[in-house]
């Protein structure tokens, strides 16, 4: 649950530092300069998110499956633009997502679910989280619990780095090389900006530590072993539970999930987990193979549901979804020269189409 101490109020008077404008007082394009960003009014919702973060796209579903207007702004991973001063001072030096709701600053993943579900009420907004009191509520309280608990960052990361772990995965093996030179990169960069922003150095620092830990943590393949034995586990505990729904309910006609007939926090927290195992490469180990049929049968339908198609798409297109973005903005903050942007928008159009036949005759 949001709480002040949690939840920052800001007259955004700063946001996120301060409003940038040009001699003629017009404020730049916002899609150029993230730092000009502001909320267009107190009453609309706006969200900090990047579209491969596994929080920003668990947050996305929970607005999606409310339906409510939000304004989102992409905060490009790949593009560092998560430790640029702006975003710094905004977050106090976490990651995304981050809320902006009028006069309040919500930055903590857990805390960002509850203050929405709190706060975005109404006959046609749907409760995600049942009345407390209620089984209903228990078991998503649980579930939340357990979900969460599933080092997520570990398993994206440490398969990855060792591919070998991981059947059929979505990620192109130069990925691995990619990802150790970037975070190696990233702690140079972190220094460097250290030393520009003296003011920040303490979230600076805070970031270098933790970005270290990771490296060595989710490197270790036995660490990796272990939590994916972990995982298994999880997940048989959800096969017998989803087993339990089918009994508690046999006979009537209505659609079951994870919790109970009614769609939960529970199931988007779910739902997003199987997404991003999938993408890994390990949904033909932990449910694909036929071992768990309920699991399977969960995952094939949630990702019916509009919300879902709505915010993670085609999984077979994830990867493409998130390259082609970063290389357009790219272009936009450092122009080439008209041979080299007609160059590289020629061949961001070859890599589509190819990528798009490639997929269809492949999985269609």
């Amino acid at each position: 649950m949001a709480t002040p101490n949690s939840v920052t109020p800001t007259n955004c008077s700063w946001w996120p530092i301060s409003a940038v404008e040009n001699d003629a007082g017009n404020s730049k394009e916002p899609e150029d300069h993230p730092e000009s960003f502001s909320p267009k009014s107190k009453d609309t919702l706006v969200l900090y998110h990047w579209t491969q973060s596994f929080s920003s796209q668990k947050i996305r579903l929970v607005i999606a499956e409310k339906g409510f207007p939000c304004d989102e702004r992409d905060v490009s991973l790949p593009l560092t633009e998560h430790k640029e001063p702006w975003f710094m001072r905004l977050n106090l030096g976490e990651e995304v997502p981050v809320v902006i709701h009028g006069d309040n600053i919500i930055s903590d993943y857990n805390q960002i679910i509850d203050y929405i579900e709190d706060n975005f009420v109404g006959e046609l907004i749907p409760k995600l989280i049942p009345e407390t009191g209620t089984i209903l509520h228990s078991r998503v309280l649980q579930y939340r619990d357990i979900l969460e608990k599933l080092p997520m960052d570990a398993y994206t990361h440490g398969c990855i780095l060792h591919p070998e772990l991981t059947t059929d995965s979505m990620i192109p093996k130069y990925a691995t090389a990619e990802i150790r030179r970037h975070l190696v990169n990233a702690s140079t960069e972190l220094t460097k900006l250290d030393h520009e922003e003296p003011q920040l150095t303490e979230p600076y620092l805070s970031k270098q530590k933790k970005l270290m830990a990771k490296i060595l943590e989710h490197d270790n393949v036995n660490y990796l072993m272990k939590i994916l034995i972990q995982l298994s586990m999880v997940l048989d505990q959800i096969e017998a539970e989803l087993e339990k729904r089918k009994l508690e309910y046999e006979g009537q006609k209505c659609e079951l999930w994870l919790c109970g007939h009614v769609f939960t926090l529970a199931d988007i927290l779910l739902g997003a987990t199987l997404h991003r195992l999938k993408f890994l490469g390990l949904s033909k180990k932990y449910w694909e193979d036929g071992s768990r049929p309920n699991l399977q049968s969960f995952f094939e339908r949630i990702q019916k549901r509009y919300a879902f198609r709505k915010v993670l798409g085609d999984i077979h297109s994830t990867l493409l979804s998130a390259v082609l973005p970063n290389a357009f903005r790219l272009v936009k903050r450092k122009p080439p020269s008209f041979f080299g942007a007609s160059f590289l928008m020629g061949s961001l159009g070859g890599m589509g189409y190819f990528a798009y036949w490639y997929l269809k005759k492949k999985y269609m």
